[in-house]
């Protein structure tokens, strides 16, 4: 978190000068082109620095370094021109809201450091909270100086990017010099402009008296502050620490509310309020996220992987699901596996059970070292989630409850001796609202049916799962003897499907560590065993897999991605994860004559 509070006590001090710079000048600033001038130019005094650790760098870095400085003038002189004919109160956020948005395009074609989407989620609510300081003041303003604001901010992102690419190269003091010596450049060049160095020396012989010492010295004030933000774009993305700025306007806010008596009222005062609110929640954010990816995790650690299998996917697919399972078990050879028990499959009519399938997948297993975990309830993996007889649809949630443990109740008795069951999952999810059709249950169900297992076989455990990344966790976790949690990260999602077909979850895998750690901090359960039971391995698009053109599945899940998500998976920081998409798998392998996903499935469950 090093840069986030370099760049917030640079923010402080640059808020603290500008309200100082308030006290002493009283007005706006009063030329442009002088005021560009001197901050320039005071760039050379960045030469002290030089004995603490300046490096040798390649002629085509020091221009880079030069021109980032050049450009970051000639930002400042179209800002300040600005400045000169509008109100600074209003002007300034709105910049400071477009500097990040400008930043991240050219970062993302220019530098290698990237930002995730949480990394976004904070630089957008930071950017929010610096549009509402500037509604609070807003005045019209005409369409060149609305230009001229986008091309300041555009300059100075590009400023930074270019700063980011020689700080890649270098130390910090190096590249901190050679970007101030392309400030002093930038200063020179308008002195060497007759008109401009009239003006220029004009306004310098005006200077004088308590004021000017008073004003050089919170220059330096303010110097200080601009190091520690090229302190922290050295240590982090530019985008991040542009985003920062807003929190600038709420020292400015702050302290001219207590030392310049400036008060707002009304519409201007709440929405101040709201953009401070709103700015503090993004630097807690920035801040979080930080913490989030320091938390550590074993990279070396043993993991172990296995998969879901469903017959009931299988067969919509289209392949035989009898091959399909053998050859996960033969080929695959998964340490662990998910078998699912569908109440619509099994009870077709009531009271009369199918258990053929079910009994065929588990002889296969027999005198195999595959443990697996028996999924079974109401809600059970797959679409739609909610497998409800067609008989049991007009029952009243009370009657329905009790046809449902009885047909519980049967599977347990009937498996309670197979020797490769080991753990129970009672439910999928049941706290997740998220399927089709799913009716309505009574308020104990969950209760009674984890009863109902522990009554009939006492020794084995129970897994009671919730959604990844929107599930709330802490009650699936107190519920049973383990916790399992899904894992995906490009979905669809029907209610923007007019905005995009895919999207991706802005979450990366310190997410995941951080929500691991706060769960078993709240609740309790320091030491209670945390599994993925589902890890995406298929693609998930606007309708089911076997209605997507083959062409769109493996757009929507490449191989890349695949081996992508291992990686991604392996930092989350749990030791055992269950693959969804094994018959997935099978079915590229025999119909479409693409084995890839299943040679990289192989490769890892084989290890």
């Amino acid at each position: 978190m090093v840069w986030l509070l370099v760049a917030i006590l640079g923010q402080i001090i640059l808020g603290t000068a500008a309200v100082a710079d308030k006290l002493l000048l009283r007005k706006r600033v009063p030329d442009p082109v002088v005021y560009t001038f001197w901050l320039g130019f005071l760039g050379i005094f960045s030469a002290v620095l030089l004995p603490f650790g300046f490096l040798h760098l390649s002629v085509s870095f020091i221009l880079v370094g030069i021109v980032s400085g050049v450009i970051f003038i000639l930002s400042l002189l179209v800002l300040y021109i600005v400045l000169a004919k509008t109100n600074a109160s209003s002007t300034l956020p709105f910049v400071a809201a477009l500097i990040p948005l400008c930043t991240l395009p050219f970062s993302a074609l220019l530098i290698s450091t990237r930002v995730s989407g949480m990394d976004i989620v904070g630089i957008l609510i930071l950017i929010a909270g610096a549009l509402f300081f500037f509604f609070a003041e807003a005045h019209a303003l005409r369409m060149r100086l609305t230009l001229l604001m986008v091309a300041s901010a555009a300059l100075y992102g590009f400023s930074s990017v270019l700063q980011k690419i020689v700080f890649e190269h270098t130390n910090f003091i190096t590249g901190f010099f050679w970007a101030k010596m392309g400030e002093v450049l930038g200063a020179i060049f308008l002195l060497a402009l007759p008109a401009l160095r009239k003006r220029i020396l004009r306004a310098s012989i005006g200077i004088t008296g308590i004021n000017r010492m008073w004003y050089l010295a919170n220059r330096i004030w303010a110097s200080s502050g601009s190091l520690l933000l090229n302190i922290a774009i050295f240590l982090s993305h530019p985008a991040l620490v542009q985003s920062t700025q807003s929190f600038r306007y709420v020292i400015i806010f702050v302290a001219s509310w207590l030392m310049l008596r400036e008060r707002s009222r009304g519409k201007e005062l709440r929405l101040k309020i709201s953009a401070t609110i709103l700015i503090m929640f993004g630097i807690g954010w920035l801040g979080l996220i930080e913490y989030a990816r320091n938390i550590p995790y074993d990279a070396n650690r043993a993991i172990t992987w296995g998969v879901t299998f469903s017959g009931k996917f299988s067969r919509a697919l289209g392949v035989d699901w009898q091959d399909n399972f053998n050859a996960i078990i033969n080929d695959l050879h998964p340490k662990k596996i998910r078998l699912i028990s569908y109440w619509d499959h099994v009870e077709l009519t009531e009271g009369s059970y199918d258990f053929s399938e079910t009994d065929w997948l588990l002889e296969q297993l027999r005198g195999k070292s595959i443990e697996v975990m028996f999924a079974l309830g109401l809600k059970a993996p797959r679409w739609p989630e909610c497998h409800l007889p067609d008989w049991a649809r007009e029952r009243s949630p009370e009657t329905r409850e009790v046809t449902l443990r009885a047909y519980m109740s049967a599977i347990i008795r009937r498996y309670s001796d197979n020797p490769n069951i080991k753990i129970w999952q009672v439910e999928n999810e049941p706290f997740l609202r998220f399927g089709k059709e799913c009716p309505s249950r009574v308020s104990d169900f969950l209760e009674k049916e984890i009863a109902l297992v522990r009554q009939i076989d006492p020794t084995r455990q129970i897994i009671i799962t919730d959604g990844g990344e929107f599930g709330r966790w802490y009650k699936a976790v107190g519920a049973g003897d383990i916790f399992g949690s899904t894992m995906y990260r490009k979905v669809h999602i029907p209610s923007i499907d007019w905005l995009t077909d895919t999207v991706y979850y802005p979450f990366d895998s310190s997410f995941f560590r951080l929500k691991q750690k706060s769960i078993r901090w709240l609740t309790g359960y320091r030491d209670k065993k945390f599994i993925v039971v589902e890890l995406q391995a298929e693609p998930w698009g606007h309708v089911e897999i076997p209605l997507l053109p083959y062409r769109q599945q493996i757009e929507l899940f490449s191989p890349a991605y695949f081996e992508d998500t291992i990686q991604f998976a392996r930092k989350t920081g749990f030791d055992e994860y269950y693959l969804w998409g094994a018959e997935w798998w099978y079915y590229l392998r025999e119909e479409k004559h693409d084995a890839r996903y299943w040679n990289i499935a192989k490769k890892l469950l084989n290890n």
